[in-house]
């Protein structure tokens, strides 16, 4: 297996990402016309300050509707820790991160900035590939 293969050779770019200060529903239609489980939230200039899943919306969702409470606002359900990549950091050691930590995707950041989006299928994808190498006569 190739260990050169590079979170930025696979990220999605421009990542899907969302302001602190949209509204839930903004969240809800971006994961849904991206198909992803999760967002970076960025600032105005494009750092990542945090990330908001499905997760988080669902329960967001449940809690405002019961309440029959406003629209909760990004900054408002969103996790402040994140955990990101580097643009240089091999799949196989990210692979192996995502099986201790279970993070459906990864914001890969340089600098604080937002490059691209890393998902857990396109680390599947890319290891099944250079999988199929191994069996190649």
């Amino acid at each position: 297996m190739s260990t050169s293969l590079l979170a930025s050779s696979i990220m999605i770019s421009p990542a899907p990402m969302i302001k602190a200060n949209a509204a839930l529903g903004e969240v809800v239609d971006t994961l849904i016309k991206h198909q992803l489980t999760g967002l970076p939230v960025v600032d105005d200039q494009n750092t990542v300050i945090g990330f908001v899943s499905e997760q988080d919306c669902i329960h967001a969702m449940l809690v405002s509707s019961y309440h029959c409470e406003g629209s909760p606002t990004v900054s408002d359900v969103m996790h402040n820790e994140v955990l990101s990549v580097s643009p240089d950091r091999s799949i196989v050691d990210i692979a192996q991160t995502m099986g201790k930590n279970r993070p459906k995707s990864y914001p890969v950041i340089e600098d604080g900035v937002l490059l691209g989006l890393l998902t857990r299928g396109a680390i599947l994808t890319a290891l099944w590939e250079s999988r199929a190498s191994c069996d190649a006569p």
